[in-house]
């Protein structure tokens, strides 16, 4: 496993976080509980390995509360995701919230996997959410993962007083710079 590194996003880094989105998630725009959001505009981390990105996270922190909304790791099985969802607990933890959550689509089984191993909780789900999104960002797929039918959104938290949130920041420690 070769070593990657952490690090804030950064202004310059704004046209090609926009790209980025583009390329992994079809726009540079997301729709999440019926609200737009513009990868340009968030905060987040970047990973990077050999002078490459190989991991993204962007995350908007209201209320006491961080939401984080786009996670991709490039190379699976080497710690990235963990990491930069450390780094954002450790942000949240910073500015002075209470909790985490994150929304999946019904058809993303590997993230639901992957959060639920993490010590994140299902709080709930919202049929018909995905269907509601598509009026407004009608390039969201009808089908994605292993066929599944994209429909749902499933809403995950996790508290940040918690041991588990304890241990995703101090695995984040270990990387960030």
């Amino acid at each position: 496993m070769t070593a990657f590194r952490l690090r804030a996003l950064l202004e310059e880094d704004r046209p090609w976080l926009s790209q980025f989105w583009v390329e992994h998630w079809g726009d540079e725009i997301m729709v999440v509980h019926g609200e737009v959001f513009r990868a340009a505009d968030l905060p987040g981390f970047a990973a990077e390995q050999d002078g490459q990105i190989v991991g993204l996270v962007t995350y908007q922190i209201r209320g006491g509360e961080v939401e984080v909304l786009s996670l991709d790791s490039l190379r699976p099985g080497q710690g990235i995701g963990r990491a930069l969802l450390g780094a954002v607990v450790q942000a949240a933890l910073a500015d002075g919230c209470a909790r985490l959550t994150l929304i999946t689509t019904n058809d993303n089984l590997d993230a639901l996997r992957f959060y639920q191993r993490l010590g994140l909780r299902l709080r709930a789900i919202h049929a018909g959410a995905v269907e509601q999104s598509r009026k407004i960002k009608p390039s969201i797929p009808l089908v994605g993962n292993d066929g599944i039918p994209i429909r749902d959104e499933l809403e995950l938290d996790l508290a940040l007083d918690s041991e588990e949130a304890a241990g995703i920041a101090s695995f984040a420690q270990t990387v960030l710079q």
